[in-house]
């Protein structure tokens, strides 16, 4: 799901504002506010006896200390902790036990300051996985399930290196202890709790970096929320984006996460040898009655990971049925519609209404010029031309009207600027509509300029022809090439020829402004100056130097500087970006054209009448399975399940500890048990004997080593 462009413009101007009334409250950037924070701290803690005692953990001093009259056992550092916060930050299990004991009343007290708000004893332990400091504070009346951290430094930010929720709980989750995590879930702690974004403890674990320990917790958290037997279980509670955990983990490219969220609502249907048959729900994965479904996530998130999520099942099955039943269907046809209404506005543009000059007409290779409106449409060719016309201009019109939308609803930074979504292809599009409006209205306006932006508009829209290669295989990942290149090394390429062609043209044409513009053509004119070098830049003519006339020594050096400069390193250096950029896209291209074709087949489901697309999969209700929607999936087990008469030997002859002799191969054969191999045929038979054979000399060679070593 991605933001509309009002919420993402207010979420710009939020932070940009924060930023800003930051530096003029603190007059110092945010890193060095953080260092200014912590090395005071850690100043306070050495001033402090208490604190001190608790940071070194010396129980004996602490006891005195919280028994002297003068020791304020509520004072606070610089981060607005106490000693109980400094013992555990410490991770001192003695100290914190001992403060505990004389302090009560500090196991629930937080964290003060804006950088640490709300940050417990608690949050400490489970941080830094001290089970018995955990153990401890819930068994001296620790809260598991209210307090909340909302500190600028645990919150979701730009910049941010942790988010492990508000919750303890979430903590214990992203930490991965699951004795600490069973503690909390057993003291009470709320398994549901959502913090300031919405976010429940299975959004919080898609969100962080995977790790073999993280489906073990969620499975913790799925066999408890069964037990709650709530009406929406938690692996479909949103959060105020309306992102389910399995979207999230889409979306942010948590393929660990994704995959064991995916397996843990699996139906299996049946199982034969190394084929397992699936029922997938299609829930949160099918477009069909999800405006933000998975797919959406993935076409429009911004991580590389993401896209390995359309390699997955069902995600790759449901791809492939709504692409070859329907969308390569659909999408073909809209092309060869669009290559009909291009063919019909060149017709028009080719046979406008022209007339030829009048007599008095000053400009002498001008022959036709444009009619007026009065005169465009008499003639029964006239009128087979307005009827086109009019099909240009309500295309133009339909296309503005499908386009505006999406923009609004992904955003012009994202809609435009990546390549999935068609990139410079909608900048296209959305160009030559613009013209087509605007030739119209020039039109009725008796106006001139019509033929300029009839030139312009006819490149625009023939060029937006290749927004239609993604619909095949052949074209799909060539274009994405193109798209790269033209987007990256070629506007890098067209910034420094600028610089230099002004540069050199500047300088040049500060040389021959004072000579006759007759002996030197082609820079009689700053304009003409600029166009002959960018010429010479391209090499499309030799160096423009008539050596008949006297030429000022400085052009020589200009002319070689300039060509040293162009033809050499920025020619060059575009073929080796152009390089490089092919070799880093052809790694990904196959997954990136995959991409297009998902986000093709969502800009057809929305543009597209619903009784033209029917839904995939099965009707659970008409299978007893609920209302959900199942796509059933057959996939090869990829465990080997080969057994080997080398095991079984073994196994034979070291049964009840003895080592039995066996005199030939053929005995092995004939006690060992029956063995089915994958291969099959003779060529698996000869590996079978081969390996017996090899067992047996390998048993054989050892044999024999122990009776030399025998006295």
């Amino acid at each position: 799901m991605s933001p509309p462009l009002a919420r993402v413009a207010l979420s710009e101007l939020s932070h940009r504002w924060g930023q800003l009334r930051f530096r003029l409250k603190n007059r110092k950037a945010w890193a060095q506010m953080v260092d200014e924070t912590f090395m005071l701290q850690s100043q306070r803690v050495n001033d402090i006896p208490l604190f001190f005692a608790a940071h070194e953990n010396d129980v004996g001093s602490i006891k005195k200390l919280l028994k002297c009259p003068s020791t304020d056992v509520f004072e606070r550092g610089a981060l607005g902790e106490t000693a109980l916060h400094v013992a555990a930050f410490a991770d001192h299990l003695q100290a914190s036990v001992a403060i505990m004991e004389e302090v009560p009343v500090l196991i629930n007290e937080p964290i003060t300051s804006d950088l640490y708000q709300g940050l417990t004893a608690l949050h400490i332990a489970v941080l830094n996985q001290n089970l018995d400091l955990v153990n401890q504070l819930i068994a001296k009346g620790a809260d598991v399930a209210t307090p909340r951290v909302t500190g600028i430094y645990f919150r979701k930010r730009r910049g941010g290196l942790l988010y492990y929720g508000e919750h303890i709980v979430s903590f214990a989750a992203c930490v991965g202890n699951e004795e600490i995590l069973n503690a909390l879930i057993n003291a009470g702690a709320n398994i549901r709790a959502q913090d300031t974004f919405g976010n429940t403890v299975l959004h919080i674990l898609a969100m962080q970096n995977s790790k073999d320990s993280v489906t073990k917790v969620i499975d913790i958290f799925l066999a408890s929320d069964k037990e709650l037997n709530r009406d929406i279980p938690l692996y479909r509670q949103t959060n105020y984006r309306g992102l389910t955990p399995l979207k999230a983990a889409a979306k942010d490219g948590n393929i660990l996460v994704f995959q064991h969220l995916v397996k843990s609502r699996r139906l299996s249907q049946w199982t034969l040898g190394p084929l397992d048959s699936y029922l997938y729900d299609l829930t949160e994965f099918d477009s069909y009655g999800d405006e933000f479904s998975v797919l959406e996530n993935v076409v429009v998130s911004q991580k590389k990971e993401a896209r390995k999520v359309l390699d997955l099942p069902p995600a790759k099955q449901l791809i492939d049925l709504k692409w070859k039943l329907y969308g390569k269907h659909y999408f073909r046809f809209l092309a060869l519609l669009y290559h009909l209404y291009m063919g019909i506005f060149t017709l028009c543009c080719v046979y406008r209404p022209l007339k030829p000059v009048p007599e008095n007409y000053t400009q002498d290779n001008t022959i036709y010029i444009p009619k007026t409106l009065d005169e465009s449409y008499l003639t029964y060719a006239d009128q087979l031309r307005l009827v086109g016309e009019m099909i240009s201009v309500l295309g133009a019109f339909i296309i503005l009207v499908l386009e505006i939308p999406d923009i609004m609803r992904i955003g012009p930074k994202q809609y435009f600027g990546r390549s999935v979504l068609g990139g410079p292809f909608h900048v296209t599009l959305i160009s030559y509509s613009c013209l087509v409006l605007l030739i119209c209205l020039l039109r009725v306006a008796d106006l001139p300029g019509q033929d300029n932006v009839m030139s312009l508009s006819l490149i625009l829209g023939w060029c937006n022809i290749m927004y239609f290669a993604r619909g095949f295989q052949m074209l799909g990942p060539y274009m994405i090439m193109v798209q790269k290149i033209l987007c990256g090394d070629v506007v890098r390429f067209i910034w420094l020829i600028t610089v230099t062609l002004l540069a050199c043209t500047t300088a040049m044409w500060m040389v021959y402004m004072t000579q006759d513009p007759t002996k030197v053509p082609s820079f009689h004119s700053f304009g003409v100056t600029l166009f002959s070098e960018f010429e010479v830049s391209l090499g499309l003519v030799d160096l423009i130097v008539d050596n008949s006339q006297p030429n000022p020594p400085i052009v020589y050096v200009l002319h070689v500087v300039f060509s040293l400069v162009c033809s050499l390193l920025i020619m060059n250096l575009l073929i080796s970006m152009m390089g490089d950029t092919h070799w880093k896209v052809t790694q990904e291209r196959d997954e990136l054209w995959k991409t297009q074709l998902v986000a093709t087949i969502l800009m057809l489901e929305r543009r597209l009448p619903r009784c033209l697309w029917p839904r995939m999969g099965v009707n659970g209700a008409d299978y007893n399975l609920g209302d959900c929607w199942y796509l059933r999936v057959e996939e090869k087990n990829e465990k080997e399940r080969k057994k080997t008469h080398h095991s079984n030997s073994n196994l034979f002859l070291n049964n009840s500890g003895k080592k039995e002799q066996v005199s030939s191969l053929e005995d092995i054969v004939c006690k060992a048990k029956p063995i089915i191999l994958g291969g099959g045929g003779r060529r698996g038979g000869k590996r079978h004997w081969q390996a017996l054979k090899a067992s047996y000399e390998a048993q054989k060679q050892k044999e024999a080593k122990t009776k030399m070593n025998l006295p």
